[in-house]
């Protein structure tokens, strides 16, 4: 059976920030207000959590190209980096297109939504040589979650695209709906002129970026599909997440993109216990090796990520600690 594919299209990333040094721990103040911006259209997770107790320093293990942020649930943003300046997401882009998805026909309860009917065009897409593609079956019908779980957990491009058709007709129309959405949750910086994250003019920011993550993963069905280790399509073999942090240091998602233009990029998203009380931690990696072989930044943004990861999950407990001080 066809296996997945990774596209390499040509093109320039962005410009690297000029920060020598990828595993200089930077003081970072534990900015809580830096989520607030654009509050009508914050998702809800901090709301009514104290923010003021965790006032103190973090030091995080920023990397020294690209754009960063890394926020935690109930307590708020430990910062970001890199100039925020929108630039190609690759196949993070997806994110948006499960969200859309989701909030049209949710998944509740277990469910495993409607039967959706493969076409001809996503099967014979399944054996491009120039994208990331997974194998369907024309005229198989799939249920919605397992489309889901294709598209997100393999990088399906045709998949992507197949349940834009079934959903709006088509691609175009479906992008309507992403740039919608994505105006709704205060993404400013953002651009989406495909599903897929194949168009390197699909543009956004790290900033945004966690919006969106924050916003997906309060839905159980999006939480439990980017946790997922594998999947293995109706008829087709085992195909591995292509998230490689996934299941190591509490990570349970979320979701990977590369492309030369792109470079590496890598939104993640971790469970830490802090002072007693089990957290989410967000953070977004872009723009990694932008310009070099997809390969060399998928690999930069997985270290990168990595490395926020361990700081967070070294420095933060004790700043929490400290914050709240010896009489509460």
């Amino acid at each position: 059976m066809s296996t997945v594919r990774r596209h390499t299209p040509p093109g320039r990333g962005a410009r690297p920030a000029a920060l020598p040094g990828r595993r200089r721990l930077l003081l970072v103040p534990l900015v809580v207000g830096a989520l607030l911006t654009g509050a009508c259209a914050r998702p809800a997770a901090d709301d009514g959590a104290s923010r003021s107790g965790a006032a103190g320093a973090v030091a995080l293990a920023w990397p020294d190209e690209g754009q960063a942020s890394v926020a935690v649930e109930g307590i708020g943003s430990l910062g970001t980096k890199g100039r925020q300046t929108p630039v190609p997401i690759a196949s993070v882009t997806k994110v948006m297109t499960a969200y859309v998805l989701l909030k049209e026909h949710p998944l509740k309860g277990g469910s495993t939504g409607p039967g959706i009917v493969a076409d001809q065009q996503a099967a014979d897409e399944a054996f491009s040589a120039v994208e990331s593609a997974a194998p369907v079956l024309a005229g198989h019908t799939y249920t919605q979650r397992e489309l889901l779980e294709i598209m997100m957990v393999s990088s399906a491009n045709n998949v992507a695209r197949l349940l834009a058709r079934w959903d709006a007709g088509g691609q175009e129309a479906f992008v309507d709906k992403m740039n919608r959405t994505a105006a709704e949750l205060g993404m400013a910086d953002t651009t989406y002129t495909g599903v897929s994250g194949i168009e390197s003019d699909t543009r956004s920011t790290a900033d945004d970026q966690m919006k969106l993550a924050r916003a997906a993963m309060k839905d159980p069905a999006f939480r439990a599909i980017v946790a997922m280790p594998a999947v293995t399509p109706p008829g087709g073999v085992r195909i591995p997440n292509t998230n490689k942090l996934l299941g190591r240091d509490g990570v349970i998602g979320l979701k990977t993109g590369s492309s030369t233009p792109a470079g590496g990029n890598l939104v993640w998203a971790a469970t830490q216990n802090i002072a007693g009380t089990p957290r989410l931690v967000i953070g977004v990696v872009l723009g990694q090796r932008a310009g070099r072989a997809p390969v060399e930044g998928s690999a930069a943004a997985r270290d990168a990520s990595r490395a926020l990861i361990a700081s967070v999950r070294d420095g933060l407990p004790d700043a929490v600690t400290r914050a709240a001080g010896p009489d509460r």
